[in-house]
C-alpha cells in the first residue's frame, strides 16, 4: 500500500466514523463526480490522530482560467473549534492558489439553529447566504430524519402511522416484491424516465447511477419493486456511510400505485439502515415542506408518515478568493441560462 492509498484509508475510517460526517464527503463520491477532480484535506494533532478533513471538488471553467471549489457537506470536524476550523480554511486558501480558484462553496451539515457554528465559520472567512431560496442551493436545505438507534424493527414499525403500516402490509398481501438487485439498472433508469417526465425534472444517465453502485459498493443499494407479474413498478438507491443510510435517489412507475410499493420499499431500506446499526435513516429532501399550495408537498406528506423530524440546514458558505472572476463567471453562467452560483 503505498503512502497515497494509506492516507485515503486513514481520512475514509475517520469520515465514515465521524457523526460530522455525509456519503459526500467519502472518497467514493468523489468517483462519481468524473467531471470535476479532488482532493481531500487531511488536519492532524501532534500525535498524528485526525482532527478534521474536508474533500473539495474542483470544476475548472473553461477560457476564463480559473477554477469552482465546492465542498458538499464539508467540512467534517467539530465547527464549534475554532482552531481546526481555521487551520481547514487556511488549507482550503492554500489549495485555491493550486488551482486558480474563485471560490469555495460549502454547505456543512448544521443546522440553521447553530448559530455558534455559523460565527465560528464567518470568523474564518466565509460569507453566508442565509437568504438564497431553496430553488438555488446545491443541497436541500430541509431534509427529513428518522432516529432509529437503539431501537428494534417492531419498535420502528410500530411508531409508523397506522395508515402508512396499512399500506405496508396491503403491499405484500397484493404480491408486490420488494429486492435488493443492484443488477436490474435498466429498469430502474427507465422508471427514472418516467418520474422525471411526469414530475418535470431532469435525470442522471444509466451510466451515473452504475458508477454510483460501483464506488460504494456494498454500501449502496438498489431496491426494486416488482408486480405479482413481475414488472417492475417502483425503485430506490441508497447508501449507508456512517451511522446513516440516506435514500438518494427514487422512482415510481405511473401505474400500478394502488400496490402500495414505495412504501413497502422504504420499510425495506429502513429495516437494512437498522440490521446495519446504523442510528438514522435519512429520507433526505423535503423541499417546501411548510408550504401546502407547492406542489412538492406531496413528497412530504409522504415521508412524514414514518415519523420522523424535519431538519432544516443552515445553507451554503462562500469563501471568495476573486470577486473579479466570481462577476466573470456569474455573466457567463447567466448567457449559458443558469442563475446563480
Amino acid at each position: 500500500m503505498n503512502t497515497k492509498t494509506k492516507a485515503i484509508s486513514k481520512y475514509e475510517e475517520f469520515v465514515s466514523g465521524s457523526r460530522f460526517s455525509c456519503f459526500m464527503q467519502s472518497e467514493n463520491w468523489a468517483k462519481v463526480k468524473a467531471k470535476w477532480e479532488s482532493e481531500q484535506i487531511i488536519l492532524s494533532d501532534e500525535f498524528g490522530s485526525i482532527e478534521g478533513t474536508m474533500q473539495i471538488l474542483i470544476r475548472k471553467i473553461p477560457f476564463l482560467n480559473t477554477s469552482l471549489m465546492y465542498s458538499p457537506r464539508g467540512p467534517v470536524c467539530d465547527l464549534h473549534d475554532k482552531k481546526v476550523l481555521k487551520r481547514l480554511a487556511d488549507s482550503a486558501r492554500l489549495l485555491a492558489k493550486k488551482y486558480n480558484a474563485f471560490l469555495l462553496k460549502t454547505d456543512p451539515m448544521i443546522e440553521v439553529s447553530d448559530k455558534e457554528a455559523v460565527e465560528n465559520l464567518k470568523s474564518v472567512g466565509f460569507e453566508y447566504n442565509e437568504n438564497i431560496s431553496e430553488d438555488h442551493t446545491v443541497q436541500s436545505l430541509k431534509n427529513y430524519i428518522l432516529r432509529i438507534e437503539g431501537k428494534t424493527e417492531e419498535e420502528v414499525f410500530a411508531s409508523f402511522d397506522s395508515k402508512w403500516r396499512y399500506k405496508i402490509r396491503l403491499a405484500s398481501r397484493k404480491g408486490v416484491v420488494c429486492d435488493c438487485n443492484s443488477s436490474d439498472i435498466e429498469h430502474f433508469h427507465i422508471l427514472m424516465k418516467e418520474t422525471g417526465e411526469r414530475d418535470g425534472f431532469n435525470i442522471r444517465s444509466k451510466e451515473y447511477f452504475s458508477c454510483l453502485l460501483d464506488a460504494f459498493g456494498d454500501n449502496a443499494r438498489l431496491f426494486m419493486c416488482y408486480a405479482p407479474d413481475g414488472q417492475a413498478i417502483s425503485g430506490a438507491l441508497a447508501i449507508r456511510y456512517g451511522d446513516r443510510v440516506s435514500y438518494v435517489y427514487g422512482a415510481s412507475g405511473n401505474g400500478h400505485r394502488n400496490l402500495m410499493p414505495n412504501y413497502l420499499m422504504q420499510w425495506n431500506m429502513i429495516q437494512w439502515a437498522i440490521s446495519s446499526g446504523c442510528s438514522i435513516y435519512d429520507f433526505m429532501g423535503i423541499p417546501h415542506y411548510d408550504d401546502q399550495k407547492h406542489p412538492n408537498y406531496g413528497v412530504y406528506q409522504f415521508k412524514k408518515g414514518f415519523n420522523g423530524k424535519v431538519v432544516v440546514y443552515a445553507g451554503e458558505f462562500d469563501m471568495v478568493f476573486s470577486r473579479l472572476k466570481r462577476k466573470e463567471v456569474q455573466l457567463m453562467l447567466r448567457l449559458s441560462g443558469y442563475k446563480r452560483i
